[in-house]
C-alpha cells in the first residue's frame, strides 16, 4: 500500500489559478433533510496539483485476489481482443444522487500558509502514534505477548478508520447543508486522506512485523482494513498534494456535494481525474464479499467500460477494490458487501480521446470555434482555429459565462488551440476575444451523465 509523506498534507492548498484563469463567482447555499435528499450543491474551486495514476494493463494483476472478464473467449481459454466502437462507447460515472439538483458555484483561492501548515496536526499525530505503536511491540517480554499488540494495534486503526467515516460523512453533510464553504470542504477532505495515508502506511509496517513474529500471521481484516482506507484518499485530493509540493502549476477542481455524497473532479494537462463517494451506497455493517462478486458488480455498474478487459479485484470481507485497466485510462472502483454496489471510484480518463463528449461550434469574426462539451463536472475543450487557413490560434482569450452570470477567463489558447474548463450544471456562454474580434457561442448545455446502470443510468 501507498503512504503519503506526512508533512505533505501540512502544506495543502497553496491554491493557484488555472493559467490565465478563473472561475465562475457565486455559491448556492442548500439545506439538507433527512426525507428529503434530492438537495445537493456543486462548486469549482481552484486548487493544483497532479494525480496519482492507476495502474496500467501490465500492473493490474500484480496483488489482486481474482481476476475476470466480460469479454469473449477462445476456445483455449483465453480472451479474445477486439476493436471498441469508440463512437457508441461510455465511460459511466459514480456521481451524486440522481434525484439530486447540483448548484454551481466558484471560488478562487490565494496560497494561505497559515491556512495550509494548519493541516498538519492530525497527520503528524497519526505519525508519532505510529511510531509509538511499533516500539510498544518490539519493547514486549514475550512472543504472546507481541501477538497480543500487534492485534491490538490492528483493532485501534479499525476503531480509528470508523472515526474518519463519521468525520468524512459529517463534513459532506455540512457542506451540503451549508455550513462548510467549498474551501472548508476540500481542507477537510484533504485533512481525513492524510491521516487515512498515515494509518495505511501503519498496517504495512504492522504486516511486516507480523511476519517477523513466530507463530503469527496477519488476519484477512487487515486487507479489508486497507482497502478501506484507500477510499478516503483519491486521485484528486493526491492532486492537491502535489500542487503544494510545487511539482506541478495550479488547476480548476470541481466539487459537488449532496446528503453523504461527493464527487472531485479535474483537468489535468490531457487527463480528466475524478473521484466520488457514496455513503448511501456502503453498508459498512455488510456481509463477506467474494473478489467474483465484485467484478460481477463492477462488469453490471460499467458494462462499456469492462467489456473485453479483466477487472483485477483485491480486498477481504465486506470490502473489495476494482480496477479496470483500459485504453482510455484507469477506472478503480469499491464495492460493498452490504449492498453489493459500487459505493466509490476513482478514474482517470485520456482527453484526446474522452468519449463522453458532444460538440457544437461556430464560425465568426474569422475564427471557428468548437466546444466538446460534457456532462456536469466533466471536461469542456474549447479549440480555436483560424476560419480560412484551419490553422489553430494561440494566446486568444477563452471565457465562460454560466447562467447569464459575468464572463471569467478561463485561459488563453495553447499552440494547438485549446483550452479546457469543467462544464458547470447550467447553460452557459464561451466566448474567445482577440480584440477587436470576438466569437460567442451562447445557450451551451451540459449533457447528461452518464451514471452507473444501477443508479439510474440508462
Amino acid at each position: 500500500m501507498r503512504a503519503l509523506p506526512v508533512l505533505a498534507v501540512a502544506l495543502l492548498l497553496f491554491v493557484a489559478p488555472i493559467a490565465g484563469g478563473t472561475s465562475p463567482a457565486g455559491t448556492a447555499a442548500d439545506i439538507e433533510a433527512p426525507d428529503a435528499p434530492d438537495d445537493s450543491r456543486a462548486a469549482t474551486i481552484d486548487v493544483g496539483g497532479s494525480p496519482v495514476l492507476g495502474p496500467t494493463m501490465a500492473e493490474s494483476n500484480t496483488d489482486g485476489l481474482a481476476t475476470g472478464s466480460s469479454g469473449a473467449q477462445s476456445t483455449d481459454g483465453t480472451v479474445e481482443t477486439a476493436s471498441i466502437d469508440e463512437g457508441n462507447l461510455t465511460l459511466r460515472v459514480l456521481s451524486t444522487p440522481p434525484d439530486a439538483t447540483p448548484r454551481v458555484g466558484a471560488t478562487q483561492r490565494d496560497a494561505n500558509l497559515g491556512t495550509a501548515l494548519g493541516l498538519s496536526v492530525g497527520e503528524v499525530d497519526a505519525a508519532l502514534r505510529t511510531e509509538t505503536t511499533l516500539q510498544r511491540i518490539e519493547s514486549a517480554e514475550d512472543n504472546a505477548e507481541r501477538q497480543r499488540r500487534i492485534l491490538a494495534a490492528i483493532n485501534e486503526v479499525e476503531q480509528d478508520e470508523v472515526s474518519l467515516d463519521s468525520r468524512q460523512t459529517a463534513a459532506m453533510n455540512a457542506h451540503a447543508n451549508g455550513e462548510l464553504t467549498d474551501r472548508e470542504l476540500l481542507d477537510e477532505l484533504v485533512r481525513v486522506a492524510g491521516i487515512a495515508a498515515e494509518y495505511d502506511h501503519r498496517l504495512d509496517l504492522l504486516d511486516e512485523v507480523a511476519e517477523e513474529t513466530d507463530g503469527f500471521s496477519s488476519p484477512g481484516r487487515l486487507d479489508e482494513l486497507q482497502v478501506q482506507l484507500q477510499v478516503y484518499e483519491g486521485p484528486v485530493r493526491d492532486r492537491a498534494l502535489e500542487t503544494v509540493r510545487g511539482d506541478t502549476p495550479g488547476a480548476q477542481i470541481h466539487v459537488e456535494s449532496s446528503q453523504e455524497a461527493i464527487v472531485l473532479a479535474t483537468v489535468d494537462d490531457d487527463e480528466y481525474v475524478r473521484e466520488a463517494f457514496r455513503r448511501d451506497r456502503w453498508d459498512r455493517g455488510g456481509g463477506t464479499l467474494s473478489s467474483e462478486a465484485a467484478i460481477d458488480a463492477a462488469i453490471a455498474s460499467y458494462p462499456e467500460t469492462t467489456a473485453l478487459r479483466e477487472p483485477d479485484a483485491f480486498g477481504a470481507g465486506s470490502v473489495q477494490r476494482i480496477t479496470v485497466p483500459h485504453e482510455f485510462g484507469t477506472l478503480r472502483s469499491f464495492v460493498s458487501g452490504g449492498t453489493e454496489q459500487v459505493f466509490a471510484e476513482h478514474q482517470r480518463i485520456g482527453l484526446d480521446r474522452f468519449p463522453d463528449a458532444d460538440t457544437v461550434s461556430t464560425t465568426e469574426d474569422g475564427f471557428n470555434v468548437t466546444v466538446n462539451r460534457s456532462y456536469p463536472g466533466g471536461p469542456v475543450t474549447v479549440t480555436v482555429r483560424d476560419d480560412e487557413t484551419d490553422d489553430p490560434v494561440s494566446g486568444v482569450t477563452v471565457t465562460k459565462s454560466v447562467g447569464g452570470g459575468d464572463s471569467e477567463a478561463i485561459g488563453a489558447t495553447d499552440a494547438n488551440g485549446v483550452v479546457r474548463t469543467l462544464s458547470p450544471t447550467e447553460t452557459y456562454r464561451i466566448t474567445v476575444i482577440d480584440e477587436p474580434r470576438v466569437a460567442v457561442i451562447d445557450g451551451i448545455q451540459p449533457i447528461e451523465t452518464p451514471r452507473l446502470t444501477d443508479d439510474g443510468g440508462s
